[in-house]
């Protein structure tokens, strides 16, 4: 049988879910919808598992992390940054990966709901929207980390992307280039559509037309960032810059550009997403946005140990470090 949401408890008592919120959490609320509520929860049977309740009844709080990919630097990284930031507040976290899979995804969603777990941390995938807005509705806090989905009501915790990717574009342009390639992530996914936006406006505010035969989006997994650098590369209409704004495909894109002789920087400028340590020791040091790893981690533990409240959306800024590989065309 299918386990009670707080929706279906809300819908039952006749009033909002942040109603049902302020009533499990001890918030203000009228006497009357506080008994109203009560009563639905007892009738259905309804088992609250909030971040709020755990900490008060065990002293601490487990977390859930949803990580897509740990062979990601970023993914991994980040990891690191969010165990450190939760131990520091007494929370536990249990981790799960799904190798950008739906299925491992829903796998995980599904493992996490018959967990008391008191927050979910996640960087999900495109898919699995109704699994994720279950979990929500389960009284577990959900906060999104570098991506969104679609539908699902949930903290979000990202890099300012489509800002980062018009800097990136812009100081590419104002260096003289006008033919500027991009690899980013799945069109699906909120990152990879937010800085190919930020790389269009750029072009745009530059009077530069756009040019869809020189963006490719490329999965998050595998070795198709280098396929992609090769099309770009037998394009009649040679590029003379280009931004890597997938950091999982960063090194696969620099392989096919050293298989292939390209000079860095006399032949084509480069900027990747991801200051890695192969990016400075690299010849030429590449230049790259610096991702702000530890900001995102502390803002996704604080949301998803806080108690109920309305949804957050909080943008961090990511930093444009220029090294020795663009140059003026």
């Amino acid at each position: 049988m299918k386990q009670p949401t707080i929706s279906d408890v809300a819908a039952a008592a006749g009033v909002s879910v942040a109603a049902v919120s302020r009533v499990l959490n001890d918030g203000p609320v009228a006497e009357a919808t506080r008994a109203r509520v009560l009563s639905a929860i007892a009738s259905l049977d309804y088992r609250p598992r909030t971040a709020a309740r755990e900490l008060r009844s065990q002293g601490q709080s487990t977390l859930g992390l949803v990580l897509a990919d740990l062979s990601n630097p970023f993914f991994a990284q980040l990891a690191d940054r969010i165990v450190w930031e939760a131990r520091a507040r007494s929370a536990q976290v249990v981790l799960l990966t799904t190798r950008e899979d739906a299925t491992f995804e829903d796998d995980a969603i599904k493992a996490l709901l018959s967990r008391r777990v008191g927050g979910v941390i996640a960087t999900p995938t495109a898919a699995n929207s109704p699994a994720w807005s279950r979990l929500g509705e389960s009284g577990t806090r959900l906060v999104f980390v570098d991506r969104s989905v679609e539908g699902v009501t949930a903290d979000v915790v990202r890099i300012d992307n489509e800002s980062i990717a018009f800097e990136a574009t812009a100081r590419l342009l104002s260096l003289g280039h006008r033919r500027i390639g991009i690899v980013a992530g799945p069109a699906d996914s909120s990152t990879g559509r937010e800085r190919v936006e930020g790389y269009r406006r750029a072009l745009h505010e530059h009077g530069e037309p756009f040019d869809g035969a020189l963006v490719r989006y490329v999965p998050f997994r595998g070795e198709q960032g280098g396929d992609a650098v090769g099309a770009l590369l037998m394009l009649a209409d040679p590029m003379t810059a280009l931004l890597i704004a997938n950091t999982a495909q960063s090194t696969a894109c620099a392989r096919r550009l050293r298989l292939a002789g390209v000079a860095i920087p006399g032949r084509l400028s480069l900027i990747a997403f991801g200051d890695e340590p192969w990016t400075e020791l690299h010849d030429p040091p590449i230049s790259v946005v610096r991702q702000p790893v530890a900001m995102l981690a502390s803002h996704a533990v604080e949301l998803a140990l806080r108690e109920a409240g309305e949804p957050a959306e909080i943008r961090v800024a990511a930093e444009l470090v220029q090294r020795a590989s663009i140059i003026a065309r």
